[in-house]
């Protein structure tokens, strides 16, 4: 196995796992922000405030999402399997 081929599998690994975490990160970092704001407007400074919020936009995000990702999931590694062969000889 060349460098050239480790870096490609290195390169496609942090791809996917971006892909299968950017929806629900996303999501939690637009629910903090408009937590954030309406804290902001209503003086109400409560560190725990937004933990519930966050918590349900992720599991949502996360049920929309799911069968997105499981299938991204499940084409990368048949891909990374069927690339054994080549891998090794």
């Amino acid at each position: 196995m060349t460098p050239e081929t480790v870096m490609a599998l290195g390169r496609q690994a942090v791809e996917v796992a971006l892909m299968l975490s950017g929806p629900m990160l996303l999501s939690a970092l637009l629910i903090g922000l408009l937590v954030s704001v309406f804290q902001a407007a209503t003086q109400i400074n409560e560190a725990t405030l937004s933990f519930i919020p966050k918590l349900v936009g992720t599991f949502l995000m996360l049920t929309l999402a799911g069968p997105w990702m499981i299938q991204l999931f499940v084409d990368y590694v048949r891909q990374l399997i069927g690339q054994i062969p080549q891998m090794i000889g």
